[in-house]
């Protein structure tokens, strides 16, 4: 990695990487201005563009493995480093706390200023390769704060962002190919593309924001394209209102991530910048109230973009989407912002609420209740998107659980674990409903499709138990990384005993079990309950779901626990592959060494114990609709069953269908009870204040008009005008009269008017 005497000079794709999301930026443009005129409407830019991004996320995320894989293998050994400061010996650590140069996983930050006012210190760029200072400055000097105002916009590559890069542009691209067989024919069919590559243009500029002004441009940028996205069918009343709900709910989030953002910009010595922020909240120069005040602000805005109870209510609701947009938002997008940005901003979240050593706080009680509230919900959906969706809800709430309770990578993991079945899942039931008709009713329309969906039907199910957490799927190895990293399990450590945390998880991983088995036994067990005869999917829609299956069996090996390596008697180096790829810098460093960081240890017994929970529920589930099925093929429920004779079993199924009442709440309660008084009150002012003026005013104005009319206009202006006239009219009469038409008497007035004439000359002279 380090030669003597040469410069270090960052990779090409690292100070290029902002091409990632300017080609699907660009695409955009070029779909909206030529996508009618092309051959496939516009599709074709889409998948070319999301390609390219794609190819350079892929030479990013190599580069940055390669960078990380170096790093290690020259671990202890000195190297001459050189800058524009001069040279310096440094000796390559795992660890960036430790006081000897750069470090594994350091950020490369790539910044131009684009703003400033007044004079501020020069800007400092970190690279996996060592610490270079801009505009000549060197070390602690160019480390100090501005006393300016600049605002700089750039990249920043480190594993999070190269990780979430991966995933962005490989789901987004089969969501694309997908999409050209899916949404065949609709009537804004390049409308839809072309958005499609904005959201995910919006998506990949938020993952690379170097600092939270950029962060919350591509956040909110995200949000308008969920809401275009969520009502693209806008002329149906519910998919509006369902768009309006997304837009409107995370615009209450947002206001706490303005305030959040806002604190910590002036905590910070007035920085937007994520390494200036991090870094002074790792330190202690930000103090404990103010950081606890950011986090409290900016989980606000968690709550709302990653559907955490109890602002959840939008995300079930964006199913009136087209089933592309749903697995796009559900899956690599939208709702992952929110656990993204806790990643992006950990050091602020870790010592604001006191993870280390703790045993709840707000983030991990948030994350369990929504795991366990969402779970809860999927079990009495009849539509197939909105099971999924409440289970979307619920996994979020384990990543947001697992960060909330320091298990750091097992969170990161999560989310990237969860986008690969989740997408195959979400495109499984469009799939699904392209066979039934466009519709998503399990009970009325699906059933015994396993025999006309082969392929639709085992991909689901792997989809499905990588959901459940069934080993060795993808989400077998996140979830035990998250129920080990609670630390309340006998012999795992972590960072604190979350007891709670884990029991939530517990009940989880036996609850998505459960419910997936419904919803694999609803749809493709029993007889077909729809019209007209289903058939598989064309190739463009399940050669996706053939990819993501196969991801979602995968995946889940790159984190495998040093001692599973061992067992398979597999090398060393493929253990923890994901912790060393994505862990920032050392993670002891990065959230302070003081606090003790540590990573749990694993344990069997505890993978045992949830894998146990999850087949027993799934067994429960199967064994009752194995029973019900053998008594009628169509049947979806028993009629004699708990809820009809059990009140309790019934008061507890109207609360989950009627969603906790939360939609009531807001709705009717909230909502009403503020727009209802201040209605009538409007009203009254309307009445009594506003229309009292107008009528004071128009009578005013009538009496006025009249005196104006009567003593003004009729009086004096027509009488003058009338008196004008008379006057007028005297005097022609008397000169007709004198008009004679005689000579004599026009002689006789020319002597009499001479003669006053001269009178006047003698008395005035």
């Amino acid at each position: 990695m380090f030669a003597a005497e040469e410069a270090v000079a960052n990779p090409w794709i690292y100070d290029n990487v902002w091409l990632i999301p300017a080609l699907p930026a660009a695409s955009f443009v070029l779909i909206l201005f030529f996508g009618k005129r092309l051959p496939y409407k516009g599709a074709e830019i889409g998948i070319t563009a999301l390609l390219a991004a794609f190819g350079l996320a892929l030479i990013a995320t190599f580069t940055w493995i390669g960078d990380i894989q170096g790093l290690e293998e020259s671990e202890g050994e000195e190297h001459a480093l050189v800058t524009d400061g001069g040279t310096q010996t440094v000796v390559l650590t795992a660890e960036a706390g430790e006081e000897h140069g750069p470090a594994r996983g350091a950020p490369v930050v790539n910044e131009v200023e684009w703003f400033g006012i007044g004079t501020g210190a020069n800007q400092v760029t970190l690279g996996s390769d060592g610490v270079e200072a801009v505009d000549g400055a060197e070390g602690e000097e160019a480390a100090e704060p501005s006393s300016g105002f600049n605002i700089s916009i750039g990249t920043l590559v480190d594993g999070q962002s190269v990780m979430l890069l991966f995933v962005v542009t490989f789901i987004s691209l089969l969501v694309h190919v997908y999409s050209t067989d899916y949404v065949n024919g609709d009537r804004r069919y390049t409308h839809y593309f072309a958005f499609l590559s904005l959201f995910t243009a919006s998506m990949l500029f938020m993952v690379l924001a170097s600092s939270t002004l950029q962060m919350i441009v591509g956040w909110e940028l995200v949000g308008v394209c969920s809401f275009v996205l969520i009502g693209h069918w806008w002329e149906e009343k519910p998919n509006s209102d369902a768009a309006l709900k997304a837009f409107l709910t995370n615009r209450v989030g947002d206001v706490g991530l303005l305030i959040g953002v806002t604190i910590l910009y002036f905590a910070a010595g007035r920085s937007f910048s994520f390494v200036t922020i991090n870094e002074m909240a790792v330190s202690g120069e930000i103090s404990q109230n103010t950081l606890t005040i950011a986090a409290v602000c900016l989980m606000a805005a968690v709550m709302s973009k990653s559907g955490q109870f109890i602002l959840h209510t939008w995300l079930p609701d964006a199913m009136a989407g087209p089933t592309p947009v749903s697995a796009l938002i559900h899956a690599a997008t939208m709702v992952v912002a929110g656990v993204y940005m806790i990643g992006r901003l950990y050091p602020v979240f870790y010592e604001g609420f006191s993870i280390a050593g703790s045993s709840i706080n707000l983030m991990a009680f948030i994350g369990g209740l929504t795991t366990v509230g969402g779970g809860a919900l999927a079990f009495v959906q009849r539509d197939i998107k909105k099971v999924l969706a409440y289970s979307t809800v619920s996994q979020l709430g384990y990543m947001v659980m697992a960060l909330g309770v320091g298990a750091y990578t097992a969170g990161l993991f999560h989310l990237f674990t969860h986008a690969f079945f989740k997408a195959c899942l979400f495109l499984g039931a469009g799939s699904v409903s392209h066979a039934c008709h466009h519709s998503f009713d399990m009970k009325a329309d699906m059933g015994g499709l396993r025999k006309y969906m082969p392929k639709t039907f085992w991909t689901f199910v792997i989809g499905s138990a990588a959901l459940a957490g069934i080993p060795p799927l993808a989400g077998f190895w996140s979830k035990d990384e998250i129920l080990v990293g609670t630390g309340a399990f006998p012999g795992t450590g972590g960072n604190g005993t979350y007891t709670i945390p884990l029991i939530f998880g517990l009940i989880t991983a036996a609850m998505t079990a459960a419910y997936m088995t419904r919803t694999i036994y609803l749809t493709f067990f029993g007889e077909y309950r729809g019209h007209g005869h289903p058939h598989e999917s064309g190739p463009r829609i399940t050669t996706p779901l053939i990819i993501l299956a196969f991801m979602a069996v995968v995946v889940g090996f790159l984190n495998m626990p040093s001692g599973f390596v061992d067992f398979l008697r597999l090398p060393s180096g493929w253990a923890h592959l994901f912790e060393d790829w994505v862990e920032p810098a050392g993670i002891a460093s990065f959230v302070g060494v003081e606090n003790g960081f540590t990573h749990a240890k694993p344990s069997l017994l505890l993978a045992i114990l949830a894998t146990g929970l999850a087949v027993g529920a799934g067994v429960v589930v199967w064994r009752y609709y194995e029973r019900l099925y053998a008594k009628d093929p169509k049947a979806t429920d028993y009629v004699d069953g708990p809820v009809a004779n059990n009140e309790l079993v019934a008061a507890g199924h109207r609360v989950l269908v009627e969603k906790y009442y939360l939609d009531h709440l807001y709705t009717d309660v909230i909502a009403g009870g503020i727009k209802g008084p201040v209605a009538r009150a409007a009203n009254w002012f309307n009445q009594n204040v506003l229309d009292g003026v107008v009528h004071a005013a128009a009578r005013s104005s009538v009496g006025l008009g009249r005196f104006v009319y009567r003593f003004v206009d009729q009086g004096l202006v027509d009488g003058t005008v009338n008196a004008s006239g008379r006057t007028a009219s005297e005097s022609g009469q008397f000169l007709r009269r004198v008009q004679t038409g005689q000579v004599r008497e026009y002689a006789t007035l020319m002597f009499g008017a001479a003669a006053v004439l001269a009178a006047v000359f003698i008395f005035a002279f």
